[in-house]
This record gives C-alpha cells, sequence and structure tokens, in this order.
C-alpha cells in the first residue's frame, strides 16, 4: 500500500494581516476615549521685551499660598485646613466682599453688563506641593480651587440674570470672567523635607 502524500493548505500571510489591521480599525472606531480629562489652565502671558523685574512684583497680600506637604495636610495662608474648608477660603479671598486690607487689592474697572465695579483682578492663588503628596490629594487641591471660582461665576450670573454661568452667552460670560478671573499658579513640586524618596 502506497504511502499518499497528505497536501497542508499554504496560509496566505497577506490575508493574516488584512484581518489584524481590519481588528485594529474596528477597536479604535469602537473604542471611546475622554479627551476632556485634565486640568484646565490659562498659562499667564510671557513677559513683554522692556518689562523690567521690578514690573511683576506681587504685593503679599494679593497673593494666597495654598500648600500640600508630602502627608497631604494642606496648608492655606498660614493655617492648617481640611480640604471642606479651602473652597470657602480662596472664595473669600477671590472676591474680598468686604474690602479686607489682609486680602486682595480692590480696583475700580468698567465691566460691560454691569458698569463700574470693584474687582480683586490682582489675585493670585499659587497652589505648591511637595512631590510626595499624593496624586489624589493634589486633585481634590484643584478641584476645590476651581470650584471656588465656579461658584462665584454662578452666583454673580443668578443675581445678574437668573441663570447658571454656563448659561449665558459668550459676551455675558467674558464679562464674569472679568469680575473674577480665574489665576491659579503652579510651583513646580520639589522635595520640601521627609516623606518617601
Amino acid at each position: 500500500m502506497a504511502k499518499g502524500k497528505r497536501s497542508v493548505p499554504e496560509i496566505n500571510s497577506s490575508s493574516t494581516a488584512d484581518i489584524a489591521f481590519l481588528l485594529l480599525i474596528f477597536f479604535l472606531i469602537t473604542t471611546s476615549m475622554d479627551t476632556d480629562r485634565g486640568l484646565a489652565r490659562r498659562l499667564p502671558p510671557p513677559p513683554e521685551k522692556d518689562q523690567k523685574q521690578d514690573d511683576v512684583i506681587v504685593k503679599e497680600r494679593n497673593v494666597l499660598v495654598v500648600y500640600l506637604n508630602f502627608q497631604d495636610q494642606l496648608m492655606c495662608g498660614k493655617d492648617y485646613i481640611s480640604i471642606k474648608q479651602l473652597r470657602q477660603r480662596a472664595k473669600d479671598f477671590i472676591a474680598n466682599p468686604y474690602n479686607d486690607e489682609s486680602l486682595p487689592e480692590k480696583y475700580n474697572k468698567d465691566i460691560p453688563f454691569f458698569g463700574n465695579v470693584q474687582v480683586t483682578e490682582k489675585h493670585v492663588i499659587s497652589l505648591q506641593n511637595d512631590r510626595n503628596s499624593t496624586y489624589q490629594a493634589y486633585i481634590d487641591v484643584q478641584n476645590e480651587l476651581v470650584a471656588a471660582y465656579n461658584e462665584l461665576r454662578n452666583e454673580l450670573a443668578q443675581e445678574k440674570w437668573q441663570k447658571n454661568y454656563l448659561d449665558l452667552d459668550e459676551e455675558q460670560q467674558k464679562a464674569i470672567r472679568e469680575i473674577y478671573p480665574q489665576k491659579i499658579s503652579e510651583a513646580e513640586p520639589k522635595n520640601y523635607g521627609g516623606g518617601k524618596k
């Protein structure tokens, strides 16, 4: 009895590559990616060519230092506070409703829809964190600072137009941003002592 040759089907490598490519395209098209994640920040404009260093010195009363240490303890100004207290402290600093001399200076400014109002346009919230603070604590601090601005803007929009800030048209939103400009400055994280290496 003669041994028969068994034929092995040839695999077409180009069709395998085509299938892999089609699967890749399928997953890319059907997978959703959150692109709106992250921290929205507007960087300060670069200094002008003829600007002197003395021109950018900020008065101490116009700066609120928020510091997060390696143990995730939060210091606002000279006081240790909880994360729950941060939003109200930031709101009081940004708005300076009673023109407190220890809070940011108020300046008269002519703003569309509002006329001549006093604003704290030179205020800055300076966020500093230890390199060993946790990412979650850092995000919590960021969220509270941004929420302080959002609440102030919403309160003003409700008072003026009985609408939320996001429901206003672009010109109205711009006017409110002139009254409450978001000014959060972040220093590079450092090892201030202690903590993990």
